[in-house]
């Protein structure tokens, strides 16, 4: 067999890029300055200002990316900077509508002026409070008032005495007569200086005992002084009518000034249109409800047994929102976006009878309306998931209006209503979420992209420059500041970096999920500390790094033991004909991890081409399945170009009952089957792994690191021969970070990681022949991996025929 040459191997270098501690400007990162900008995500941050700085109706903003990119910070720091450069909004207040109780109505004022309006406001009633009924136990008023009853109390004494003095001419008295609850005056004749009603005087009558003219000339006097009665008592009543209009009139004449006079001192305060028109409302009640000041409400409900109820409730002012002490826009961040919280509410309370009751000072501002002339950051998939909140987010930001509703009337829960008067709002909207939220939105809710109109993308990963590095120093330096944590020396910096270039995945990037970035760092000072040193140093960020891991790799353990103990068939040494050691990555969420795969493949006489196994036993994704489909379009285009396919393949992944996806194992499904057919055995200790495309060219896949570690860590547990090692696409290099102890052994020669770019370079290595190539005729270089495989093909193909041709002999 024709040998092939010797394959090209990863240098060490590029296992894994390291970062010059000397290249760094600073000894430690105690000597930079802290980070205050947004690191790395200069695309978002465009776009970010772009959407702040358009004023325009629609243009609020919704920004995608991985949690720890720095969204938030980015927008909270963004809107520390810009909210200075606006104005505070207005103060919102409601007041009762004295035409309507209903539907209060909405009050703006000057910063600080609402809460100054609503002090004016209880300012007034409680003066009047004490000054009227001082002012009613004045010795004028009582005098003049005294007088005005006395007055109409002798007029009514001097139309009853002229009265009584008829009825008694005409022989009758007036008396009072109980009628149930209530007495009512009446005549009873007077006989002998002794009174005597007329049901004696009729049986005296009877008896004969008593003149029957004489009563009869009684009964009809008695009728004619009744119709009097009722003429007198009419004309004291309007006296007494009279008299409560004079006094009324007399009390307003008196208490007017003084009500006018407090408001007055108002008025001159609040000048604003709505304000005047309020405190004129609010005047004219007074002075028609002067009552309120003569009676102690609190004393009598009370004694009722309720709780006493504010009388004068009508003339207070609800501040909703108060700006008193703003200089600027404000920035609202809703952390639990409910309906309530954001939109507002209106209270209500149970009155004694068990009915629900509510009033324009139940009424209650939300974050939107806090936000109001400012900006709202919220998580958008918190929104959605709230009854409600969508849809009325949607409608005030497109009418740029808000009416607060009672949250229970939404579900049909009978409660007292009122209407107030809806709020313009202008709030800039910031939506924090995933891709795929957005998604959702854009392509399901055609409102959606008329009032978000700015995307801001925030990038997992930036390009590994000299300011990007320098950045990454900075932010060493801030999280250190914050949490008091050891300074990081040269070699400490330099692991970050590493560290940073790990999670991007690409050699020349360094990845923004900050928040990895930073507990990483705060582990290391912690393991520093267990060291007792005074600087964190490279080796305490490597084994944060490791300790992380492993605090959530119980899986990865279990696999591994399983591996060892020989549960889970691997092999790393010797080879086989029709099998090979695929790669996979189990991804668990905190973390991923890389093992090896058995993969096996048959074949025989037949055309059912290739049987993708796992599929057949619904353990396979779509993706896998196109990468077996496009696995047999490679071989039918490499072999069966000038006779029938006549092949049946199965492939397995052996012991695998969880599912299979991806299509990184395409290309080692082929080496499986090119070995089955050749005849040649594949080496074990090579992995392999790397997509097909049906020219026969290797792709690249992903999680590259994880692995090559994960195959290594097998090797190790079986013993490191030297000869071990894995293939990868050459586009893979670029995405080499590979742990130092890979590193290691790779620099020892125990260890090797071959780039691939062809099925053909490919098969070499695993088979330590030539690939072989076609000659002019059609025909494979004898001997080689293509002319056995070619070879094979052809008696499958001819025994496949033959077969037919026999069976249809028989038939005949």
């Amino acid at each position: 067999m024709p040998k092939a040459k010797k394959p090209a191997v990863v240098s060490i270098a590029e296992l894994r890029p390291s970062f010059d501690p000397a290249a760094l400007p600073f000894e430690t990162s105690a000597e930079c300055p802290a980070c205050d900008d947004i690191i790395g995500q200069d695309r978002a941050l465009r776009a970010l200002h772009t959407g702040l700085n358009i004023k325009n109706l629609g243009y609020n903003i919704f920004i995608t990316g991985m949690v720890g990119t720095g969204r938030t910070t980015s927008i909270k720091q963004l809107l520390e900077r810009m909210k200075k450069g606006d104005p505070p909004p207005d103060d919102l207040l409601y007041v009762n509508n004295f035409r309507n109780d209903d539907e209060p109505r909405l009050v703006q004022l000057p910063p600080g002026f609402g809460k100054a309006f609503v002090g004016a406001m209880d300012d007034l009633i409680a003066r009047l409070k004490h000054s009227i009924p001082d002012w009613l136990k004045s010795a004028y008023y009582t005098e003049r008032r005294d007088a005005i009853i006395e007055g109409q109390q002798s007029h009514q004494k001097e139309i009853l005495k002229a009265f009584e003095e008829e009825t008694a001419k005409g022989g009758f008295s007036v008396i009072q007569v109980q009628m149930g609850m209530f007495v009512k005056p009446d005549l009873i004749p007077v006989i002998d200086d002794q009174p005597v009603p007329f049901p004696k005087l009729e049986q005296a009558a009877r008896e004969k005992k008593f003149d029957e003219k004489t009563l009869e000339t009684l009964k009809t006097k008695y009728a004619d002084l009744s119709k009097k009665l009722e003429a007198i008592f009419e004309q004291l009543r309007e006296i007494d009518d009279k008299t409560r209009l004079e006094l009324k009139s007399f009390d307003k004449e008196s208490i007017t000034p003084v009500i006018t006079a407090a408001v007055a001192e108002i008025r001159a305060r609040f000048p604003q249109p709505k304000i005047a028109e309020y405190l004129n409302e609010v005047e004219a009640g007074l002075i028609g409800n002067i009552d309120l000041f003569k009676s102690d409400p609190k004393k009598d409900e009370e004694k009722r047994g309720e709780m006493p109820a504010d009388p004068f409730l009508e003339y207070r002012v609800n501040l909703l929102v108060d700006n008193t002490g703003l200089d600027h826009a404000p920035v609202v961040i809703e952390t639990n976006p409910n309906y309530v919280n954001l939109f507002g509410s209106i209270d209500s309370t149970v009155n004694r009878f068990g009915s629900w009751m509510t009033d324009f000072t139940k009424i209650k501002a939300g974050s939107f309306l806090k936000a109001n002339g400012g900006f709202l950051v919220l998580n958008a998939l918190d929104a959605l998931v709230e009854s409600g909140v969508w849809p009325t987010l949607k409608r005030t930001l497109r009418n740029q209006s808000l009416e607060i509703q009672n949250f229970a009337s939404l579900f049909l829960i009978s409660t007292k209503n009122i209407k107030p008067e809806p709020i313009k709002v202008n709030v800039k909207v910031v939506m924090i979420g995933d891709e795929d939220v957005y998604n959702i939105l854009f392509y399901q809710d055609d409102e959606f992209k008329r009032i978000f109109k700015i995307k801001s993308e925030f990038d997992t990963e930036m390009p590994r420059s000299a300011d990007s590095v320098r950045d990454y120093v900075r932010f060493i330096k801030k999280i250190s500041e914050e949490g008091s944590l050891l300074p990081f020396d040269r070699t400490g910096m330099a692991a970050v970096v590493e560290y940073g270039t790990r999670l991007a995945g690409r050699q020349e990037k360094l990845s923004t999920r900050f928040h990895n970035i930073a507990d990483v760092i705060r582990e290391a000072d912690y393991w520093a500390r267990q060291d007792g040193l005074e600087t964190v140093q490279a080796t305490h960020v490597e084994r944060a790094v490791r300790e992380r891991f492993e605090r959530v790799n119980l899986i990865e353990k279990k696999i591994q033991e399983m591996i060892e103990e020989g549960s889970i068939l691997i092999d790393t040494s010797g080879a086989v004909v029709g099998q090979v050691n695929g790669l996979a990555v189990y991804s668990m969420g905190q973390f991923a991890f890389g093992k090896p795969s058995r993969i096996t493949a048959r074949t025989s006489v037949g055309r059912a081409g290739v049987i993708n196994i796992e599929r057949e036993a619904d353990l396979s994704g779509q993706t896998h399945n196109k990468g077996v489909l496009i696995l047999g379009g490679y071989l039918r285009g490499q072999y069966a170009k000038d006779k029938p396919f006549s092949l049946t393949a199965s492939i397995a992944f052996e012991q695998s009952y969880g599912g299979v996806d991806g299509d990184s194992a395409s290309s080692t499904e082929v080496y499986a089957i090119l070995s089955a057919l050749s005849g040649l055995p594949l080496r074990q200790d090579i992995a392999v792994t790397g997509s097909l495309n049906q020219k026969g060219e290797i792709q690249p896949i992903g999680g590259v690191n994880e692995k090559i570690e994960g195959f290594f860590d097998v090797c190790k547990a079986k013993g490191l021969t030297g000869t071990q090692g894995v293939m990868i696409p050459v586009q893979n290099v670029r995405n080499l970070m590979l742990r130092p102890d890979v590193v290691e052994a790779a620099a020892a020669g125990k260890f090797r990681v071959y780039p691939v770019r062809t099925i053909d370079e490919g098969i070499e290595i695993l088979t330590g022949v030539r690939s072989g190539r076609k000659k002019e005729d059609g025909s494979w270089e004898e001997r080689t991996v293509n002319f056995l495989v070619d070879r094979e093909l052809e008696r499958l193909a001819r025994a496949s025929k033959d077969f037919l041709e026999e069976k249809d002999e028989k038939k005949n």
